[in-house]
């Protein structure tokens, strides 16, 4: 079982292996073709993976929300009246490149098919990024993705009004071919059972954000955190590949506000992402998203292989 942590840690870590044994009886509800259609560019996921890590933690995960169910269904009894339906509400933090993405889209799947096909719904928190207009005038641009990025306080009433139960709450939406928020369209979130968020600073605590106003922080409204975490040395090298592939695809297309970058030679590219992993990303991780790690419900810690090698999850 979990092996012993240090006395006064707050987590009990278990062994790939260890983990892998707790998804029971549960079955495998996808195929290699619905993985492929959830794994990101550079993200190598396979159904051993999902199998061993993604089966295990949706089971978890679907007990939360049954447990959540529940005391909700006490305060009704105990105020006596019905509260409006809320969504539990997953949180994925982590680095540019670590695989937050295709952690929540794989998540989204499998608690989809899990007990009573409960409705999930995902967003990002990229889409609560400020216009880069907004950027450009205030000298922020190579800030992007920085807490100070963000419109916090558009992301707090986000997230105040789907604990409140607000029938439709709607969400910009951002795009990564344009780099940019996409105008006048917006990602209509209806009282789903399930709501998955992921970003970046997701963990923070502070007046910076994007974590708070005041004494609310967009954390504040979590039931559940995952931190996807892995070594930085990998996290340069998988955000390199990823670069050099995109360079291959996505920025070939016009539209792309990264099209200059297409016809760069390898070695060209590989400087070029080097200099942006270690001007912006690298920085903002230091600073900013490393530090949230500890607050994590539970940390899935990825080895340079992309799979994950242990789970720490946080004792009650």
């Amino acid at each position: 079982m979990a092996s012993r942590s240090p006395r006064l840690s707050p987590y009990m870590t278990f062994s790939r292996k260890e983990w892998a044994k707790l998804r029971a009886a549960v079955p495998l509800p996808l195929s290699e073709d619905d993985l492929s259609a959830l794994r990101g560019l550079n993200e190598p996921i396979s159904l051993d993976e999902v199998t061993a890590i993604y089966l295990p933690l949706a089971r978890l995960l679907h007990m939360y929300v049954a447990a959540a169910q529940s005391l909700y269904q006490i305060t009704d009894t105990f105020l006596g009246n019905p509260s409006p339906k809320v969504a539990y509400v997953i949180a994925i933090a982590g680095s540019v490149a670590v695989g937050k993405s295709t952690t929540a889209r794989v998540l989204k799947a499998l608690l989809e098919h899990g007990p009573g096909h409960p409705s999930v719904d995902l967003i990002t928190t990229d889409g609560f990024l400020y216009a880069n207009a907004i950027l450009e005038e205030r000298g922020m641009m190579q800030r992007k993705g920085f807490p100070e990025s963000y419109d916090v306080r558009r992301l707090v009433r986000f997230m105040a009004d789907i604990k409140s139960g607000v029938p439709e709450v709607a969400a910009p939406i951002y795009s990564h071919l344009t780099y940019d928020i996409v105008p006048h369209d917006m990602q209509t979130i209806r009282q789903p059972d399930i709501l998955i968020v992921e970003g970046l600073n997701m963990l923070q605590r502070g007046d910076s954000g994007p974590g708070g106003i005041g004494r609310v922080f967009v954390s504040d409204f979590f039931d559940f955190s995952i931190y996807v975490d892995a070594d930085e040395q990998h996290l340069y090298e998988w955000y390199v590949e990823r670069f050099l592939g995109l360079r291959e695809t996505a920025f070939r297309d016009r539209a792309s506000y990264f099209r200059r970058y297409a016809d760069l030679s390898e070695d060209e590219a590989r400087q070029i992402a080097t200099r942006i992993w270690n001007e912006i990303n690298a920085i903002n991780l230091r600073a900013n998203i490393a530090p949230t790690r500890g607050r994590a419900r539970l940390i899935l810690e990825k080895g340079g292989n992309h799979l994950v090698q242990s789970v720490r999850l946080r004792k009650l």
